[in-house]
């Protein structure tokens, strides 16, 4: 009989998306991939108001449910925090087949949390969660992947990171070119921001993450700034001069005037593990998502 494994994922967003899609070249199960992710865009962009619908949110759950489907993904209920959208359809579960064991994916609000509190062997979340909940601080920059682990206490949690999907954006350092002109160092990296005083603009929510990925001795002397509710990051940057943000091509930055400077940290999808409650099924797993065609920050060997 084929094992099941328990997964925690995220209930929405590009971390789930690049685990189904891992699940669906190595299983060969597209359709069931595309099922969830095309379901929960459509309900993203009607949560946005870029789609209209006439039906109500709990009418939109009952048709995505197959109740004599036992294969059949689920959906559930979120609160949203916007204006008018007091629920929003997101994931629940579904399980994924294959040779040698079954993989049966359970959103989860924080899937790493629920590895912490030994709910689950295996989970994805963004590496960036992971940073901010335990990676402890140093004067030292933590520069990617393969050394987050280093970073975790033992005696905090026995999570650690397993190896990465590969859909990688960066953390990446960002100026105006009169921030740069205006500093003694004309490269636009970790040490001019170790050289520099003054405001940096950032996500409220990456705070930790910024000071893990500079080092504490590089931010002792800036301010975090935060962009106001609704307004691009980039805008607020431009007004601080210098910040951090996720970029992928960096045409918004650079339509705000910002230049692009160095890449601080990969923010990538990661499977991790809770050492504690691996056995042979969570093994067989595992190996599901680890490759070498990954183009990820890090592979296991």
């Amino acid at each position: 009989m084929t094992a099941t494994v328990s997964v925690a994922v995220p209930r929405k967003g590009r971390p789930l998306e690049a685990v189904l899609e891992r699940l669906a070249a190595r299983t060969g199960d597209t359709n069931l991939a595309d099922d969830v992710i095309s379901t929960l865009r459509y309900e993203k962009a009607v949560t946005k108001g870029s789609k209209r619908e006439h039906r109500d949110v709990y009418q939109r759950l009952r048709a995505y449910s197959d109740i004599d489907d036992a294969s059949a993904p689920e959906f559930t209920l979120l609160r949203d925090d916007r204006e008018g959208f007091p629920r929003r359809v997101v994931f629940d579960s579904v399980t994924f087949t294959s040779d040698d064991v079954d993989i049966h994916l359970v959103g989860r609000e924080e899937p790493f949390r629920a590895l912490r509190t030994h709910s689950f062997a295996l989970g994805f979340d963004s590496a960036d969660l992971v940073l901010e909940e335990v990676v402890g601080l140093t004067p030292d920059p933590l520069e990617d992947l393969a050394g987050v682990n280093e970073r975790i206490d033992p005696h905090d949690t026995d999570v650690r990171v397993v190896t990465g999907l590969g859909d990688t954006v960066y953390h990446t350092l960002m100026a105006t070119p009169e921030a740069i002109e205006g500093s003694s160092r004309s490269t636009l990296d970790r040490g001019f921001v170790a050289a520099y005083e003054g405001e940096l603009c950032i996500s409220p929510r990456y705070e930790r993450l910024v000071e893990a990925v500079l080092g504490t001795d590089a931010v002792e002397d800036v301010a975090f700034t935060y962009a106001e509710d609704g307004r691009e990051e980039e805008a607020a940057i431009a007004d601080s001069g210098v910040g951090v943000y996720l970029t992928m091509s960096g045409s918004t930055a650079r339509d705000h005037g910002l230049e692009l400077g160095e890449r601080l940290f990969p923010s990538e999808t990661v499977l991790m593990s809770n050492t504690a409650e691996i056995d042979e099924a969570a093994e067989r797993a595992i190996s599901l998502f680890e490759s070498a065609e990954l183009d990820s920050e890090l592979v296991v060997q």
